[in-house]
């Protein structure tokens, strides 16, 4: 990874700046607090975002809502732009990230973000969820954690290496391990519980494999007794059928007793009807011999109700007459009176308007009365004819009901006398039923006799069918017991079958419990001594030869920084070991210069120590250096030259406010501040 440009705006102490980088080695110059360590912050956050504890108001200028942080760099000749910018409301959070790579922009979360640079710097997988701690240990480290780690006590640096290495897996794994081995343990006696009754359950299915044998012999014999007693129900039922075939003969012949009793009855009374009707025909019969009949009475009758109809037909027409005569008459009379009644009235004449006279008006109204009082006098005969033409209309019309009735009693008694002959027929063959009738009677009460004869013969079946009855049950109620017998056998039979099979199952389940139990068993013992041993072996190896690099590393570049007099070396825990003509010097009584150098030496051991472990990482062409003389004396300020030379790397940064460090390196940067606000020197 090269560095190529960053872009500020409203970060820390810059209000807006652009400052691009070149290969090689790169000093950001300035006084203390110009804003040099700001870059490289922002180059942090540009690449990794917000660490843990980190807050965005430690970034973005104070007063300021909005700041962002623009970062260009070049991996294996990928051009990545990354932007990030921060926004202030109640707290300070980052508002927006994205990522172009060559020239293709995506605007992504700050997590995917995260682990897109992660995979382009191709940083190891299990670093995606940590710190940016393989950063801060292989490129840039400010020089106060440096001297932080020498300071910190064992235990913490050890685990914090094991951290950058990558090699803290090892701990992980005896850590997961016990937690492993704890819950195996458990597993264990978790299983160790639920096969503590294998055996009694062994032991138990085996006596009900005997109690169902028992069962299946017992079965046998009840099923024997069971048929036994069902052939004997069915015995008695064949028994029985047979006496009740006889029972319904008898019952057939009973029905034909009262059928043929219903038949005689029925026969009796047709007789008693045929009496009757002999005594019937033979009274009629008599009666109508007294009968006497005249046919020429008939037809004077007829002759005489044509005539009297001519006769009213006549009438008919002159009462019609009379009564147009009279409804003319009244006509006239009702006219005269209304003119009468004019003519009282008038006063002058509407033809010639002259007036009337009295007298003319009386002479007129005379005539009037005159033929008024004349056509009243001739209504009055004509109602009189009227009336008397209505009461002899009247009488003829009486005359031929009476005729006509005569007439019908004339036919009636002319029927009866033509029955005569059919009513005497009909009484000889009444005699020939009543004789028949009486054959049937003598027939029909032998064939009772015989039947009755039948019906006591066969009445003995009931008490045969009463006792055969009772001896049915008894023989139901002892198969029935037989059967509830066989069938409660063969239920508990089922039940222990059932039994068995759930105990066999349970069996099954334990002693594939068991069979885990002894593999969880050997695996856990298999992890507690062997595996735990191999993991410490391997991690001790490890960072033994970590250790041996390291400390070879970080022995040669002490060397370069401080005269031949001290030697130094790591113990087991990584922690610096200063010895000066075979004395152990502590940490603590070393000079500041001394205590950087040892600072500087392990940083640039650690880095080296980092890219050779994990060589495939893309930072490895970039180191940068905070302040790293601090507390130097021009002579191991001359020193710096040779390492700087002895770094080889395509881009190197450094911070420092030595003016000294400038005749190193091939690339200046000044920065100053004024009012508050960091600029780029011209």
């Amino acid at each position: 990874m090269i560095i190529k440009r960053i872009k500020l705006k409203n970060i820390r102490s810059y209000e807006e700046a652009e400052i691009e980088f070149p290969q090689g080695s790169v000093l950001l110059s300035g006084d203390i607090g110009s804003g040099k360590t700001s870059i490289l912050i922002s180059v942090e956050f540009a690449l990794f975002g917000l660490q843990p504890g980190q807050k965005g108001a430690s970034l973005l200028r104070a007063g300021e809502k909005e700041g962002s942080v623009l970062l260009e760099i070049e991996v294996e000749g990928k051009d990545i732009i990354i932007e990030r910018i921060l926004k202030r409301e109640k707290t300070v959070s980052q508002d927006y990230v994205a990522i172009t790579i060559n020239e293709e922009k995506k605007e992504t979360s700050i997590t995917e973000l995260k682990n897109i640079v992660l995979s382009l710097l191709n940083y190891p997988s299990e670093f995606t969820k940590k710190t940016n701690l393989l950063y801060r240990f292989t490129v840039y480290t400010p020089q106060e954690e440096m001297k932080q780690i020498i300071l910190e006590d064992a235990e913490t640096r050890l685990n914090t290496l094991r951290h950058v290495f990558g090699i803290d897996k090892y701990k992980r794994i005896k850590e997961n391990t016990s937690i492993i081995t704890l819950k195996l343990r458990e597993e264990i006696r978790s299983k160790q519980g639920m096969i503590f009754d294998l055996e009694e359950k062994k032991s138990r299915k085996d006596e009900k494999l005997l109690a169902l044998d028992k069962l299946n012999s017992q079965l046998e014999n009840l099923s024997r007794d069971f048929i036994v007693c069902s052939e004997k129900r069915k015995i008695i039922e064949a028994e029985l059928e047979k006496i009740n075939e006889k029972i319904e003969e008898k019952k057939k012949f009973e029905n034909e007793i009262d059928k043929t009793n219903a038949l005689l009855a029925g026969r009796k009374e047709l007789f008693s009807s045929l009496l009757r009707q002999e005594e019937t025909l033979d009274r009629q019969v008599e009666e109508l011999k007294k009968i006497s009949f005249d046919e020429s009475e008939i037809q004077k009758l007829e002759k005489s109700i044509q005539e009297t109809r001519k006769a009213i037909e006549t009438e008919n027409k002159n009462y019609v007459d009379v009564s147009s005569k009279a409804s003319s008459l009244s006509l006239r009379i009702s006219e005269l009176e209304k003119l009468r009644k004019s003519i009282s009235g008038i006063q002058m004449c509407p033809t010639c308007l002259q007036d009337v006279s009295a007298v003319y008006k009386a002479n007129i109204l005379n005539k009037i009365d005159s033929d008024i009082s004349e056509n009243k006098s001739n209504l009055s005969k004509f109602i009189e004819e009227k009336t008397e033409k209505v009461k002899e209309l009247e009488f003829m019309k009486k005359k031929i009901f009476e005729e006509e009735a005569r007439i019908s009693e004339l036919k009636l008694l002319k029927v009866k006398l033509e029955s005569i002959k059919e009513k005497t027929a009909r009484l000889e063959e009444v005699k020939k039923q009543k004789d028949a009738l009486q054959k049937d009677f003598q027939l029909l009460e032998s064939h009772i006799g015989g039947l009755k004869s039948l019906v006591l013969e066969l009445s003995k079946y009931d008490n045969i069918y009463n006792n055969k009855t009772k001896e049915l049950e008894e023989a139901k109620k002892i198969e029935k017991t037989a059967e509830i017998k066989f069938e409660s056998t063969k239920r508990e039979i089922e039940l222990g079958k059932k039994e068995i099979l759930e105990i066999s199952l349970e069996i099954e389940k334990k002693e594939e419990t068991k069979r885990k139990l002894i593999y969880l068993s050997e695996l856990e013992d298999w992890l507690s001594s062997q595996f735990l041993e191999l993991v410490s072996f391997t991690e001790k190896n490890v960072m033994l030869r970590l250790r041996e690099e390291f400390s070879k590393l970080f022995n040669e570049w002490f060397n370069i920084l401080v005269p031949e007099t001290f030697s130094v070396r790591l113990d087991e825990d990584f922690t610096p070991i200063i010895e000066q003509q075979d004395f152990e010097l502590d940490y603590s009584y070393l000079s500041g210069g001394e205590r950087t150098a040892i600072a500087l030496a392990y940083r640039l051991a650690l880095n080296q120590t980092i890219n050779s472990l994990l060589s495939k990482i893309k930072t490895r062409d970039l180191v940068i250096l905070d302040e790293p003389t601090d507390g130097f004396s021009e002579q191991q300020l001359d020193k710096m030259r040779d390492i700087l030379s002895q770094l080889k790397v395509r881009q190197l940064i450094l911070v420092s406010h030595e003016s000294k460090i400038e005749s190193f390196v091939e690339n200046i940067i000044k920065l100053k501040k004024e009012a508050g606000i960091t600029k780029k020197e011209n």
